[in-house]
């Protein structure tokens, strides 16, 4: 009775499925956050009767043969890097990438780590860092002495200081793209790790082809769909019903069978 086995290996790749969905909607808030989709493979088959065998000694084919699928199994759980909107904040430190590109940050290790999340503040000796304290990169520090900051879309940081007319370019803050942002390696607190399958990291001037613009006081929302998200939910559920359920039929199916007389 491989049904119980085919129907376990289903009941565990929708387990999987509602806790991907699960994260999706409890980070629906999460600035910067990109949803995820588990993708699903089906497992090795076993062939009773193989597809093309000689089905007689006259030469004739078998052209369907029988193979019997041993069940299912979770072969990625794949981010999606799509747009989510943008919402206007009264930080001037606040930037949001609108296209391609990731702000770098530098941890405490010393490792560069990448993020959308552009929540950013100053630190206490004037740099520009994240929530936790991490500087972002390249370390630009704004001047106690200043009164106004503006950044334009190609990431030049501008600060107005008392008694000047012109503002003073304290640099620029570039951005990094990926050939392949979805094999990123998310280690939480929005930040992600470049990986072989990221490919190497390609920093690049904002607002220019291949690299999106930034926007000053703005920030990234998640984009996480809560109407598709409720609906994935609603159809794993069913379909860990029905593995359930399968297992339930195999098992009085086996007693009928054990009770025979």
């Amino acid at each position: 009775m491989k049904a119980l086995s085919i129907a376990a290996t289903g009941m565990i790749a929708q387990q999987l499925n509602v806790e991907v969905i699960s994260n999706n909607i409890a980070n629906m808030n999460t600035t910067g956050f990109k949803r995820q989709r588990a993708e699903f493979q089906d497992l090795l088959y076993q062939n009773i009767e193989r597809v093309g065998s000689t089905s007689s000694d006259a030469g004739t084919i078998n052209p369907a043969g029988i193979q019997v699928g041993v069940g299912v199994k979770t072969g990625g759980v794949y981010r999606i890097t799509e747009q989510g909107s943008v919402i206007g904040t009264e930080n001037p430190l606040d930037m949001a990438i609108n296209g391609a590109g990731y702000f770098r940050i530098t941890l405490p290790s010393g490792e560069d780590a990448y993020t959308r999340a552009g929540s950013f503040q100053l630190g206490p000796t004037g740099q520009i860092v994240t929530l936790e304290g991490y500087t972002v990169a390249p370390g630009l520090t704004i001047p106690q002495e200043a009164v106004d900051v503006s950044i334009n879309s190609q990431g030049e940081v501008l600060v107005k200081l008392s008694g000047q007319v012109d503002p003073t370019n304290l640099g620029r803050i570039e951005l990094t793209t990926f050939p392949n942002p979805a094999g990123l390696e998310a280690i939480g607190d929005n930040q992600f790790l470049e990986t072989p399958a990221s490919g190497a990291a390609n920093a690049g001037v904002p607002n220019t082809p291949g690299f999106g613009a930034i926007l000053q006081s703005f920030l990234e929302n998640s984009n996480v769909n809560s109407v598709s998200e409720v609906t994935s939910l609603i159809t794993a559920q069913r379909a860990y019903e029905m593995n359930s359920k399968v297992i339930s039929t195999a098992d009085e199916m086996m007693s009928v069978t054990s009770n025979l007389r």
